[in-house]
């Protein structure tokens, strides 16, 4: 009698061994992750970004996810002081960027998220421009341009007021393009419609008959009815940028790379490191949604790799 008492006092304190071990098992593994996760920086890449995110929240719904968009400057601005985790970048960090991190003591890593192309656009009443060159947009673009009227542009074009639209200093859209169109970074006419949000853009370029504009190729293909997109010929005939020249590199010089930048101290916070995690396993199918061209897979797993 006293041994069964002491094999039963002993199997219930091995029930509760592994009672209490399968609770801590299964409970730490459907643990909820919390936290804020903050992200400011380019419109170009924000599509993406918050697409993402709502995935991501849907299925972390403790996790706060605040995305901004005030530009790859502005971003950069607010990343390199330490106050964001994630900074969208449609350009690649400026020396003096890197320099305000350092000396702030913000380490990152840069990861590529997808391929970009700028989009050329016009207002859809628009039946005479057939394509433009790279030296057509300096002409139009550069600092010192004297060109007013579509017929400065060509002769046999309207003698109409060109009305120009296009992306805010601190946007990188902005520096990609003035570095490869006008050949120097951020110099450009003043005379424009400036606006980080490319829907102003759009909406802008679509309401004025005589317009021209540059943004994203993701803001193109969202408004498609409201928008006609422009053929760029930079020495090998006109392009149009699609999935397939822009990933092809065939639509040339407008191809870009787009960046999130990650602080190394963020990835310490779970919320972080699994958003990101997260961000490039979800990257393929994401970025497509919304209009990018992505990388193989094999790229995001590099990125993975590297934060790991």
């Amino acid at each position: 009698m006293e041994m069964n008492r002491n094999t039963m006092i002993g199997l219930a304190a091995v029930l509760v061994v592994v009672i209490g071990g399968a609770w801590w098992y299964f409970g730490s593994q459907g643990q909820s992750i919390t936290g804020t996760i903050e992200i400011d920086g380019s419109s170009t890449v924000y599509p993406i970004t918050q697409a993402v995110a709502e995935e991501f929240q849907n299925e972390n719904p403790d996790v706060r996810i605040n995305v901004g968009v005030s530009g790859t400057g502005g971003g950069m601005k607010r990343f390199t002081i330490g106050e964001t985790d994630i900074s969208d970048a449609s350009r690649p960090i400026k020396a003096s960027e890197a320099e305000a991190a350092e000396q702030n003591g913000i380490e990152y890593y840069e990861l590529e998220v997808a391929i970009d192309g700028i989009a050329i656009i016009i207002n859809t009443e628009n039946d005479f421009v057939d394509y433009l060159t790279v030296e057509e947009l300096k002409l139009i673009w550069e600092p010192d341009s004297t060109v007013e009227t579509w017929s400065d542009v060509r002769p046999e074009w309207p003698n109409q007021p060109i009305r120009l639209y296009g992306p805010g200093t601190d946007s990188g859209t902005f520096d990609y393009f003035t570095d490869e169109i006008v050949g120097e970074e951020g110099a450009s006419r003043p005379d424009f419609t400036a606006s980080e949000d490319d829907n102003v853009l759009v909406q802008g370029v679509a309401g004025d008959e005589y317009s021209l504009g540059y943004f994203g190729y993701a803001y193109y293909i969202e408004n498609t009815d409201k928008l006609k997109i422009v053929p760029i010929d930079s020495g090998n005939g006109p392009i149009t940028p699609s999935e397939n020249t822009i990933n092809a590199g065939e639509y040339s010089p407008l191809s870009r790379p787009l960046f999130i930048y990650v602080s190394k101290e963020s990835l310490e916070n779970p919320e972080v490191m699994h958003f990101v995690e997260y961000y490039m396993e979800n990257a393929v199918q994401l970025v497509s949604e919304v209009g990018y061209v992505p990388y193989p897979e094999s790229k995001y797993q590099e990125n993975i790799d590297l934060i790991s």
